[in-house]
């Protein structure tokens, strides 16, 4: 028998068997059983219809973790249409370009971000625009005057029109709308890449890519019908890693936030008995902080397991993790184009007992269920597994992309350059003996000095061992004589530049005592920040960019 893996099959069993039970916790503080949960996205899938979305239309959202994206996710997709989530930390020359790369017909954005949209909105071809909780447009007309998103002082009055969520799906009727005919290779979201390397990508992802992606997620992450997911990842990052659908097809109780707020993280978690959640590094980083500085309870009623991903986490922060929050920690990895997850270190029975498995954890680990990952060499020959020998990751699996929205030379080029027919992922990686695989970095962050290649990976785990650095990102910097050196930016645990704990030279001495010579940093810049991504990956490229300058290239010729 064959059935077609459709996304709305996951709101569908959760109304049918867990209609009555918790479905999501709002950031406004609405409790919504899983009936009224699909009752909302009903009644939104009724509204679009109504305004002539119909199947293949693509409607963004721009929007934290609320209960509006979830709602609004489901809304979009019963009808058939494109979910497109935007990075809210973009800016509105950003959401120009997307809503004109992927032809948007209709947003629904929050209202805390709808002025960067507005700001735009003539020069894209959307002609739906809702937000939600539109009351707050008008509360602190300063506060939108001066938003981040550089548009006019005007007020909202001036604005063109928005509707408000609330008053759209109060006016639908919620069984007025058909579900069109469905197929499982549709495309029924396009995820747009962080744009760390220039203008971000389109990948698209089908029914079937989605559901099987969930499938895994459900298994690796040991999802159940009791947990309680606290919404810390940006729903708009590859839907949450999937956990829009895997948390909502087992009737699992989602948790929404507005933001990343170590305080309230805490709170949450003992208050609502949270029982998983995820984490970037610095999010984890975020909140040993405040750990260390209050006497904090780190869970509910609830045992807590946290998955994190978008660089390797250092070994002190999962022992901190492990052992002082009393949370499991899952390292798992991945990027747009592949689902994203793809591997986990969550492999336990080949981890050592004690200390020595924060080693292991801190590894990509292995495949998931049904994953193929493989490290190749510049032939698409596997490497050998001695842990020492560098290839490149490459994929292949039911959950990696259709493709690129609208780029067919791209796509093709991410599929095709050392192993036909398996995404390249651009990371450089080792095997071990277990097969568990290391990323040593990606092949723009390899630094090449003397001839000698350079982890910046290595040297930001040595950074991470001393006291003084709170956070650090190493880039290569131009050298007259090596073409280039390891220059470490570094956030002083104390959180002021210029007070750091330790002096450059101390920095310098302390990686040379630990790492070949060669590899020692050469240069620190104490800083207040590093420049992310919404989803916790550090930018370097905006580093080296800045380091480069002067330069005639973006590379070192020792």
């Amino acid at each position: 028998m064959r059935k077609p893996l459709l996304v709305t099959d996951f709101l569908d069993r959760a109304r049918e068997y867990y209609g009555d039970e918790a479905a999501v916790l709002a950031t406004t503080g609405e409790r919504y059983t899983y009936e009224q949960f699909g009752e909302r996205a009903d009644r939104l899938s009724a509204a679009l219809a109504d305004r002539g979305i119909g199947k293949g239309d693509r409607v963004a959202v721009l929007d934290p973790n609320t209960h509006y994206h979830l709602e609004s996710a489901y809304g979009i997709v019963q009808l058939g249409a494109v979910h497109t989530p935007l990075n809210y930390r973009l800016t509105p020359e950003d959401f120009e370009y997307i809503l004109n790369d992927a032809g948007v017909d209709a947003i629904v954005a929050d209202y805390e971000y709808a002025e960067k949209v507005e700001a735009i909105r003539d020069e894209v071809p959307t002609e739906i625009f809702i937000v939600n909780d539109a009351s707050e447009l008008g509360a602190d007309e300063s506060e939108v005057g001066e938003s981040e998103s550089g548009g006019d002082e005007s007020s909202v009055e001036e604005w063109g029109e928005w509707e408000d969520f609330e008053e759209v799906i109060r006016s639908a009727d919620p069984d007025d709308y058909d579900r069109p005919e469905m197929d499982e290779d549709d495309v029924i979201t396009i995820n747009y890449t962080s744009g760390t390397t220039g203008d971000p990508k389109g990948v698209m992802r089908t029914h079937r890519t989605e559901t099987l992606h969930a499938y895994l997620v459900t298994v690796h992450q040991e999802i159940r019908d009791d947990d309680v997911y606290l919404w810390t990842l940006p729903m708009f990052h590859v839907n949450g890693w999937g956990h829009i659908y895997a948390i909502t097809g087992m009737g699992a109780t989602h948790v929404c936030t507005r933001g990343v707020n170590a305080a309230e993280i805490f709170d949450v978690v003992a208050e609502e008995d949270v029982s998983y959640l995820c984490a970037a590094p610095t999010v984890l980083n975020r909140l040993i902080e405040y750990y260390e500085r209050t006497e904090v309870r780190t869970t509910g009623e609830n045992p807590v397991r946290v998955a994190t991903a978008g660089s390797a986490p250092p070994e002190a922060t999962i022992r901190t993790v492990e052992d002082e929050f009393g949370w499991y920690l899952k390292h798992v990895y991945g990027a747009t184009e592949t689902g994203p997850l793809v591997t986990t270190s969550d492999a336990r029975r080949l981890l050592p007992e004690g200390d020595e498995r924060f080693s292991l954890k801190k590894r990509q680990g292995i495949p998931y269920l049904g994953t193929e990952v493989a490290v190749v060499d510049e032939d698409g020959e596997d490497v050998p597994r001695d842990d020492e020998t560098l290839g490149e990751i490459v994929v292949r699996g039911n959950q990696v992309m259709e493709g690129y929205w609208e780029k067919p030379e791209a796509t093709e080029e991410a599929f095709s350059r050392r192993r036909d027919g398996w995404y390249h992922t651009g990371d450089l990686a080792v095997v071990d003996e277990n097969g568990m695989l290391s990323i040593q970095d990606r092949k723009k962050d390899i630094i090449v000095s003397g001839g000698e290649n350079i982890s910046s990976i290595e040297l930001e785990d040595v950074l991470f061992e001393h006291e003084a650095v709170g956070d650090a990102a190493v880039i290569p910097a131009p050298s007259d004589e090596w073409g280039e050196t390891p220059k470490a930016f570094v956030v002083p645990a104390s959180g002021d530049p210029d007070e750091p704990g330790a002096t450059e030279q101390e920095i310098r001495e302390f990686t040379k005592e630990r790492l070949a010579s060669y590899k020692a940093i050469h240069r620190v810049e104490f800083v207040e920040r590093l420049p992310q991504t919404a989803t916790g990956k550090i930018q370097k490229y905006e580093l080296r960019e800045r380091e480069w300058d002067d330069e005639e290239r973006m590379v070192g010729q020792g």
